[in-house]
């Protein structure tokens, strides 16, 4: 072992002696029991409960790291803990709840599918974790799971709002599950609301424009979350296809000014 590394195991062992820090901690505990209740809601029938515990869960997930930030309490173990969290809360939770809501019937088809749902918010979380210093924060690359586990859940709270059987559009059901699996791993944008602009002043009209939004929620609360959770899982492809062109222009610049040095280099 050289000395750099032997330097760094005795600051990460007197990092733990020191303890860790509760509150953030604490509340990503909380993210974790919710989605543990989740499965047992799923276990025991309950599936629309089992849906809103995701939703509970979610919520929690996106408090954590806001009450470590204001605390100044982020550490790496609250990152970790975060992280494994979130595979429960938001891989193996709506697996299962989508496996043993609609999917069972398909079969082979239907389990798989479940898996790899699970295995794709295992890889999307991985590279979050690797490309977390080199990504923008304003963006993220990739469906992040908590959107998608809360599509899942959003999806069966939809079905028993209309009073459909989870046997009404099979197909659409499957098709939705492997369509989030490829967003999570593909390397669509999204916008991950971090962008400190939205807490600065905004003009009137956003104000008018956020009480129209709150109030056609509270009146339709099922429906619009759905929608707006369905909205955000297009708004990637939807943002790629549109700002293709743009990409394509800036890639040619760059090659041709590739070009160029390498022919100035020969010179």
């Amino acid at each position: 072992m050289s000395e750099e590394t032997a330097v760094v195991e005795n600051d990460k062992k007197e990092s733990m002696r020191r303890g860790i820090y509760i509150l953030p901690n604490l509340v990503t505990a909380a993210s974790l029991f919710a989605g543990f209740y989740s499965m047992v809601a799923t276990l025991n029938g309950n599936y629309s409960t089992a849906a809103i515990w995701i939703f509970i869960s979610a919520i929690c997930d996106g408090l954590d790291g806001k009450v470590a930030r204001m605390t100044g309490t982020t550490s790496k173990f609250g990152v970790e803990f975060d992280s494994l969290a979130d595979l429960v809360a938001f891989g193996v939770t709506p697996a299962l709840l989508m496996f043993a809501w609609a999917l069972k019937p398909f079969g082979r088809l239907g389990w798989v599918a479940a898996f790899l749902f699970l295995v794709c918010a295992a890889l999307r979380l991985a590279r979050f974790n690797v490309q977390v210093d080199t990504v923008e924060s304003k963006r993220f690359v990739g469906l992040p799971t908590p959107a998608s586990a809360c599509m899942v859940a959003s999806t069966v709270l939809l079905f028993y709002h209309q009073n459909w059987p989870s046997s009404f559009k099979k197909l659409a059901i499957l098709g939705l599950i492997y369509l989030l699996a490829f967003l999570m791993v593909s390397n669509f944008r999204y916008y991950s609301f971090k962008d400190p602009a939205l807490i600065k002043r905004q003009p009137f009209g956003f104000l008018l424009l956020a009480v129209v939004l709150l109030i056609v929620v509270a009146a339709e609360p099922v429906v619009m979350t759905f929608s707006v959770l369905l909205i955000y899982i297009l708004s990637g492809p939807i943002d790629y296809v549109v700002t293709w062109p743009r990409r394509r222009r800036l890639e040619k610049a760059v090659h041709k000014g590739r070009e160029a040095l390498s022919r100035e280099g020969d010179a």
